[in-house]
C-alpha cells in the first residue's frame, strides 16, 4: 500500500545485506502473497537516503545498506561488527500487491477489524487505514487484494492513530482530537477533545475504556461515556505507543505499558471498567428453544442497556441498544441495518421479515412497524429493584422500558419470527425503530425521506396502555402537540429589590400577565380562531364515552376532555439570579404546550400562538424585550374504523383475549404516527399492551407477562388475518 505525497518515498522497502552464513536453511516461507528470499537482483534504483551508509564508511548508498543507530559491540555510533550481522531476507511484494495512491499523504497507522464482525462481508478480514489526507479508509481483504470499501473524513489533521473494537473505530488525530466512527452507518458518531493542539500519537482500549497517549506525555482514560475518568504525565517527552497487556498467563491484573522519547518504557496497572450490560451476544443458541421464552431472555437483554436518550451520558448506550437490536432482529431473521440520522443523533433501526409467497403468486402486503428504543431516566429512588435488570414479581415484568417500549418490540419481533419459522407470514412486516421519541425524534422525518423503505400498505404502532386492567383496547385517536418557549430580558443585570423596587419595569410582572391573558377564569383559550374548526362529537363518540365512562367509574366529560377537546398548559417559570426574596430578575422563561384535535390546523395554529403573544407582550408597552419560539410540534392522528386493517386488528383482540376491544383515545401524542401516514400515504393502526397501572416514564414500570404474551398472540393473529384478506382480494 503506497501513498502519495512530493515528500515522501514511495518505493521505499528494507534491504539488508547477505551474509557469509546463510543457507537454504535460514529462509522462512512466508504464507500470503510475498515471498522471502535471498536475492542480489536489484529491483530498484537505491535511495540516496533511505539506503544511505553512514558517514564515517564513506560509501555510496546501495539496496544493502543497514543503518544502526547504536554500536554492536562498540561504543555510540561505532561501526557494527561483520561477525554480530544476523542474516536477512529481502522481502519482495509482487507489484499487485501495492495500491498506488491509496492515500493522498502518509500512512502513519493501520488496524484490522475482527474477523467475523458484521461490518465485514462474509467473514472477510477488513483493514482501516489512517493518513496524512485526514481521512480513515475501509478495505476489505480478498484474495485478490483490497477493495475500498467507505472514507471517513476526519477534518482535524493527520490521522496518527487507530484502534478498532466492535463496531466502532476510533482515530487519533492531529490537535488533540479523537473522531468515533460507527462502521454500520459509516458516520461520524462523536468527536473527543483530549487536548487542544497537542497530537494524539497512540490509543490503547480494554473493553469499553479507552486510553489516549499525546504529544505532551500525557495519559487520559475515556469512559464508555466519553468521560475523562483518570489523566496523568506518563512521560517527559512524546509518548510514542502503547498496548494493554491482558495476558492472564503472566499476570492477574490488566497493564497498559507505554513507551516514549525520553528513552523509558512504562509499565502501569490499570483497573478493567465494569463490563457493559448485555451489548455483546443476542440468544447463544435459538435451536428449538420456544418462542416465548426467547422474548423474555431477549427483554431482558435489551432492557439491561441504559438506553436514555435526553442524557449524553448515555449516548453511547443507544448506540450500542441500536446494535443489539439489530443483531437481535436479525437472528430472529429479518434483513436488517441501521440507518444514520446525522452526527450525534441515534440511528434508526431497520428489520425487514419477508413473508412467503402467496401461492398465486400475488403481491404480498407490507406492514411497517413503528417503536423506539429510547427510554426516559430512571433514577433509583422510588424503585423497588434495578431499573435496567428485568425483575419478576407477581406475574409483573420490571424495569424501564419494559411497557414503554422495549416489551412491545420484542413481543411483535418473536409473532414475526414465529410465523416466519412456521412458513405462515403471509406479509412482509418492516421493523423501523427509532432511537430519540422521548426527546422529540430529531433526524427522524429526514432519514425516512432519505432511505428508500419502499411502498408501505398500512402503519402498526404499539406505544401507550388500555384505559383499565382488565379489558384490551386499541387506540384510533392522539391529540398534537405544541411546545413554546417564552423569554422576557430587561436587558440590564439583576438588581436589589430595596435598591430599585419600583423604579424598573420587571420582567416577571411582565411574564405573569402574558400567561394569565391566554385563558380566562373558565379556562377557554383566548386565542382568536381557536376552537373553531375543533371537529363537534359526533352521538356515536358520545356513546363509546358512556360506555367507557360506565367502565372506568370516569366521569365521561373527563374522557371527552382528555382525548377530543384542545388545551393549553403552563409548564415552568424560570428565573435568572440567586432566586431569593431580594433580587429582581432580570431574566424570565416560561414554557408552554397546546394540544390541538381534530379537525385544528397546526401551522395555523402555531401562527395563532406566536401573533397572539406578541401582541399581547406589546400592548403592554413594557420596555422589556420578549421572545418566542416553537420548539417542538407534532399533528393529531385519527384512526379509520371502518377500513379492513382496523377490522382486521380488532378480530384478531377478540380472537385472543374472548372480548372485544375498547375503542380509547389517548391525550398525549407520537409525532411519528401522523407523519408517517403522510409519508407513507396509508392508515395506522395502534394496539396498546399494556395496562394502566403499568407505571410508564414513573418509577416500577412494569408488563404483565400475559399481556405481552398475549400481545405477541394478537399480532401473529393480525399478520395472519390480513394475509388472508389481500388474498382473497386479489382473486
Amino acid at each position: 500500500m503506497h501513498s502519495s505525497s512530493s515528500s515522501e518515498a514511495n518505493s521505499y522497502s528494507p534491504h539488508f545485506p547477505p551474509s557469509s552464513s546463510s543457507s537454504s536453511t535460514d529462509l522462512v516461507a512466508l504464507q500470503g502473497s510475498g515471498t522471502s528470499t535471498l536475492s542480489t537482483i536489484p529491483v530498484r534504483k537505491a535511495h540516496k537516503f533511505f539506503d544511505s551508509y553512514p558517514q564515517y564508511e564513506r560509501r555510496p548508498a546501495d539496496l544493502f545498506a543497514r543503518n544502526p543507530t547504536t554500536g554492536v559491540g562498540g561504543g555510540a555510533g561505532s561501526p557494527p561488527k561483520p561477525e554480530h550481522m544476523p542474516a536477512y531476507g529481502l522481502l519482495n511484494i509482487p507489484p499487485t500487491n501495492v495500491i498506488d495512491s491509496a492515500h493522498y499523504g502518509y500512512v502513519y497507522c493501520m488496524a484490522l477489524l475482527e474477523k467475523g464482525s458484521d461490518t465485514a462481508e462474509d467473514g472477510l478480514v477488513q483493514l482501516a487505514t489512517g493518513s496524512g489526507d485526514e481521512t480513515v479508509k475501509l478495505w476489505t481483504c480478498t484474495s485478490s487484494g483490497l477493495v475500498l470499501v467507505h472514507e471517513f473524513p476526519c477534518a482535524n489533521g493527520a490521522v496518527l492513530a487507530l484502534i478498532a473494537t466492535g463496531e466502532t473505530i476510533y482515530a487519533g488525530c492531529q490537535d488533540g482530537y479523537v473522531k468515533v466512527l460507527d462502521l454500520e452507518t459509516k458516520t461520524l458518531v462523536r468527536t473527543i477533545i483530549v487536548q487542544e493542539s497537542v497530537d494524539i500519537l497512540s490509543m490503547s482500549m480494554i473493553d469499553s475504556d479507552l486510553y489516549t497517549c499525546s504529544a505532551d506525555g500525557w495519559i487520559k482514560r475515556w469512559s464508555a461515556s466519553f468521560d475523562c475518568t483518570a489523566s496523568w504525565r506518563g512521560h517527559d517527552g512524546i509518548v510514542l505507543s502503547s498496548f494493554i497487556d491482558n495476558n492472564k498467563k503472566t499476570s492477574n491484573s490488566v497493564r497498559l505499558v507505554t513507551g516514549g522519547n525520553d528513552n523509558y518504557i512504562k509499565v502501569w496497572q490499570v483497573e478493567p471498567p465494569t463490563p457493559r450490560k448485555a451489548v455483546d451476544g443476542v440468544f447463544h443458541n435459538l435451536g428449538d428453544q420456544p418462542i416465548s421464552d426467547t422474548m423474555t431472555y431477549a427483554l431482558s437483554k435489551f432492557v439491561s442497556i441504559p438506553s436514555v436518550s435526553c442524557s449524553s451520558a448515555h449516548t453511547e448506550d443507544c448506540r450500542q441498544a441500536a446494535i443489539w437490536l439489530k443483531k437481535c432482529l436479525g437472528q430472529l431473521g429479518a434483513h436488517t441495518a441501521l440507518l444514520p440520522t446525522g452526527e450525534g443523533r441515534n440511528p434508526l433501526v431497520l428489520g425487514t421479515f419477508q413473508g412467503t409467497m402467496a401461492k398465486n403468486a400475488s403481491p404480498k402486503p407490507r406492514v411497517l412497524f413503528y417503536g423506539h428504543y429510547d427510554v426516559i431516566p430512571a433514577p433509583q429512588e422510588g424503585w423497588n429493584s434495578d431499573p435496567f435488570v428485568l425483575t419478576g414479581r407477581n406475574g409483573y415484568l420490571y424495569g424501564r422500558g419494559v411497557t414503554d417500549d422495549k416489551g412491545p418490540i420484542m413481543a411483535i419481533a418473536c409473532a414475526a419470527a414465529d410465523l416466519l419459522s412456521r412458513r405462515a407470514l403471509g406479509c412482509d412486516l418492516v421493523f423501523l425503530v427509532e432511537g430519540e421519541e422521548e426527546c422529540g425524534s430529531a433526524g427522524f422525518g429526514e432519514a425516512v425521506s432519505r432511505y428508500k423503505i419502499g411502498d408501505i400498505d398500512a402503519i402498526l404502532v404499539s406505544n401507550s396502555t388500555w384505559i383499565g386492567e382488565d379489558r384490551p383496547c386499541i387506540t384510533y385517536g392522539l391529540r398534537g402537540v405544541v411546545h413554546c418557549a417564552l423569554e422576557i430580558t430587561s436587558g440590564h443585570p439583576d438588581l436589589h429589590s430595596g435598591i430599585e423596587g419600583g423604579a424598573v419595569a420587571e420582567p416577571m410582572f411582565d411574564m405573569v400577565r402574558l400567561l394569565a391573558s391566554l385563558t380566562d377564569g373558565q379556562r377557554r383559550v383566548q386565542i382568536p380562531g381557536f376552537y373553531d374548526h375543533v371537529r363537534p362529537q359526533t352521538q356515536e363518540e358520545k356513546d363509546l364515552y358512556k360506555l367507557l365512562s360506565d367502565i372506568t367509574q370516569r366521569p365521561a366529560a373527563s374522557l371527552s376532555a382528555r382525548w377530543s377537546e384542545p388545551s393549553l398548559t403552563l409548564h415552568t417559570i424560570e428565573i435568572s439570579g440567586p432566586k431569593n426574596a431580594t433580587v429582581i430578575p432580570a431574566l424570565v422563561k416560561s414554557q408552554v404546550s397546546m394540544r390541538i384535535v381534530p379537525d385544528q390546523d397546526l401551522n395555523t395554529i402555531v401562527k395563532a400562538l406566536i401573533t397572539y403573544l406578541e401582541s399581547s407582550f406589546e400592548a403592554l408597552q413594557s420596555p422589556n424585550k420578549f421572545k418566542v419560539k416553537v420548539e417542538h410540534s407534532a399533528d393529531w392522528w385519527l384512526g379509520n374504523l371502518d377500513d379492513h386493517w382496523f377490522k382486521s386488528l380488532e378480530s384478531a383482540v377478540q380472537d385472543v383475549w374472548g372480548v372485544a376491544p375498547l375503542r380509547i383515545r389517548e391525550g398525549g401524542s407520537i409525532p411519528s404516527v401522523p407523519y408517517l401516514e403522510k409519508e407513507f400515504g396509508c392508515h395506522a393502526l395502534h394496539l396498546p399492551m399494556g395496562q394502566s397501572s403499568d407505571q410508564a416514564h414513573l418509577p416500577n414500570e412494569r408488563i404483565s407477562l400475559e399481556n405481552l404474551q398475549k400481545g405477541k398472540a394478537v399480532i401473529e393473529k393480525f399478520l395472519l388475518n390480513i394475509a388472508e384478506k389481500c388474498a382473497l382480494t386479489t382473486l
